[in-house]
């Protein structure tokens, strides 16, 4: 079993920052690809962004390449997602989810096994 919390989530201006955390506990961290997926009510809830065990590089949605930025501190259990030039569209409730694919580029919720709870952001215009 996994437990995951985000924090980091809030109310920003378009072009502003935000930086999201994922804690996680339970079994081993760096075990586990991580990613990170937002939903908007009444859309399907989509990919973000996975980062490989060892950390890295990551893979990305097209629509924040160049934006965000994915992390991992395996000593801290700790996933991030640091977001910049946020856009309204980036509003949506974010999760982050632990997943035991092979390699890292796991981008189908289907992949992922754990899910936290959702932070939601809010980008005002």
């Amino acid at each position: 079993q996994v437990q995951l919390v985000e924090s980091g989530g809030g109310l920003v201006q378009v072009g502003g920052s935000l930086r999201l955390s994922c804690a996680a506990s339970g079994r081993t961290f760096s075990s586990a690809v991580m990613g990170w997926f937002r939903q908007d009510p009444g859309k399907e809830r989509e990919f973000v962004a996975a980062i490989r065990r060892s950390g890295g590089s990551g893979i990305y949605a097209d629509s924040v390449k160049g934006r965000f930025t994915i992390s991992r501190d395996n000593a801290k259990n700790t996933a991030y997602l640091q977001m910049n030039s946020l856009k309204p569209e980036d509003t949506a409730v974010y999760y982050c989810a632990a997943s035991d694919c092979s390699g890292y580029r796991c981008v189908r919720q289907y992949e992922y096994d754990y899910w936290g709870q959702g932070t939601q952001v809010t980008v005002s215009s």
